[in-house]
Order: structure tokens, then C-alpha cells, then sequence
């Protein structure tokens, strides 16, 4: 179990995923994740989609993950758009497949759903589907966190409430959004403690290779953009080479201050590249 190596002071590393949106892009998935297996994660994490619309996607990328490649798979699910029926549909897939790990989310709100479905939906915040999980399954669960709070909490410490109801529902360790600040990482992590949230965190790092990546993904994220980082934009944004060059290099510097700070794992968001991927690990390792 994932939770069982952090708690014995394993440095996990980690890669996430995501699934092929067409049924002919799943030779190349399987060339990614085969390229990334090469590494030896500690686990790797695959995407839900929005509303959970890729689920079976996911779960197949899962099964190949575990039951090809012989490393643990943690399947993301989320509840916004799903009702009590859904997930223990995608639930009994995943066992079926022989998946242990789940990342309960409660994902953005899909473009389908109205105020009214919104304001109905079975499961209010990923705490809930986290309690209905460990109830009805025997899935090991993780949960998000938000060095910098999630964008949604007016401030950190409804945020740190939001992680402690994770906590209590029976999350048994955190990955957090991408962040680019260290420092932040190190002030929540620091709050989580004092707060007497004790669960494990996997630091989460996504290397910024070019300058349109600070577009939807990174504004989503609600995760500031240090100076240095914004400099470095701001020279070779123009320069693709060179931008990717000084991204990687960014993020192996961020690896490397949290794995000499005993961070509790590195979770690498690797776009399905595996090639950017390994040029990080080689440096970090």
C-alpha cells in the first residue's frame, strides 16, 4: 500500500497521467506509461476527466499500470457530476481490475450542469465521497491538499478545515495541486501539523516547458507564479528550446530543496512526457 511506504519514511516518487481520449491514442499510452515504468516510480496516478467523463478510460489505463507494468496505480474519481450509483459502478471496476488505490476529488464543475444539479449533486465535497468510499469499499484513498489553499476556501483556515474533513473521512495520505514556491509548500505543510492533520504529503511539481502551459492549467491550479519563474517566462518565452531548457531546470531545483527538506514524495505532474520526465529524475536521483 502507498500509505504504508510514506509511513515507513520511503521518499516516494511519482508520476501522474492522463487517459487517451480516443480508443486509437491507447497503443501510444502504452508507450508512455512503458517509457515512464523504465524509472521506477513508486506509483503512478491517472487522470478522471471532467465530470468523470473518461472513467473507463482511466480505469483501463489503470489495469495496464498494475497488472502489465507491476507498479501500484492510484485512479483519480470524481463525484461532482456523479451520483452514489456511478461510483460504485467505477468502484466495482476498479476491484474487478485489481486496483487498491483511489485520488477522491471533487473535480470541477462540467459544463453540462445547471445551478440546480449543481446545488442537488449526491456528493458536496470530495470529503464526502472520501467517507462513502472507505464505508462501502476496501479502497485505499488519497486526497488533494492546497499548499496555497484551494481557489474556491476564503481563506487558509477554512481550507485547513476542508483537509481536516478528509482527514477524519478516512484519507490516508495527500497529494497537492502544482505548486512553483517552495516556501508555501513548507508554510502549509507546517499549518497541516500545528492543525493535527498529520497524514503524509506528496509534493506535486509540474514542469513548466513552455510559456502557454501558464494558460488554463496553471491559472486553474490558483498557484502563484514566483518572480524567478516569471522572469525566466519572460526571457525565453519566445525561445522554445531554451524555455523548455530553463523549466527543467526550475523544477529539478524545486525537487531537489524538497527532497533535501525530507519531503514526504515527489509527485512529478508528467503531461505523458515521458522524455521531460526522465530528464528530471536523472537529475534528481
Amino acid at each position: 500500500m502507498i500509505a504504508e511506504l510514506l509511513k515507513k519514511g520511503k521518499q516516494t516518487l511519482s508520476f501522474e497521467v492522463f487517459p487517451p481520449k480516443k480508443e486509437e491514442e491507447f497503443e501510444n499510452a502504452q508507450s508512455v506509461l512503458n517509457s515512464l515504468a523504465q524509472l521506477r516510480p513508486d506509483f503512478i496516478s491517472v487522470t478522471y476527466g471532467a465530470g468523470g467523463s473518461r472513467s473507463k478510460k482511466t480505469v483501463e489505463i489503470a489495469s495496464y499500470i498494475q497488472n502489465t507494468l507491476c507498479i501500484p496505480a492510484l485512479a483519480h474519481m470524481t463525484c461532482v457530476g456523479s451520483k452514489k450509483e456511478d461510483i460504485d459502478r467505477v468502484a466495482d471496476s476498479l476491484k474487478q481490475s485489481g486496483i487498491s488505490h483511489v485520488l477522491a476529488l471533487r473535480g470541477d464543475r462540467p459544463a453540462w450542469m445547471d445551478d440546480a444539479q449543481f446545488n442537488s449533486r449526491s456528493f458536496a465535497h470530495a470529503s464526502d465521497l472520501t467517507r462513502y468510499l472507505k464505508e462501502n469499499t476496501d479502497l485505499e484513498i488519497a486526497g488533494a491538499c492546497y499548499p496555497e489553499k484551494h481557489y474556491e476556501a476564503p481563506d487558509q483556515a477554512s481550507d485547513l478545515e476542508g483537509l481536516r474533513a478528509k482527514a477524519d473521512a478516512g484519507a490516508a495520505f495527500l497529494i497537492t495541486q502544482l505548486f512553483f514556491d517552495n516556501d508555501a509548500f513548507y508554510r502549509f505543510y507546517e499549518r497541516k501539523e500545528a492543525a493535527g492533520i498529520f497524514l503524509p504529503v506528496c509534493a506535486g511539481i509540474m514542469p513548466i516547458t513552455s510559456a502557454k502551459q501558464l494558460g488554463t492549467t496553471v491559472t486553474l491550479s490558483g498557484s502563484s507564479i514566483p518572480k524567478e519563474l516569471a522572469d525566466l517566462i519572460a526571457a525565453y518565452g519566445d525561445q522554445p528550446g531554451e524555455m523548455r531548457k530553463a523549466g527543467i531546470d526550475y523544477a529539478v531545483r524545486q525537487i531537489l530543496d524538497l527532497k533535501a527538506h525530507g519531503t514526504d514524495g515527489i509527485h512529478i505532474y508528467s503531461m505523458n512526457r515521458p522524455k521531460t520526465t526522465r530528464e528530471i529524475v536523472e537529475a534528481i536521483r
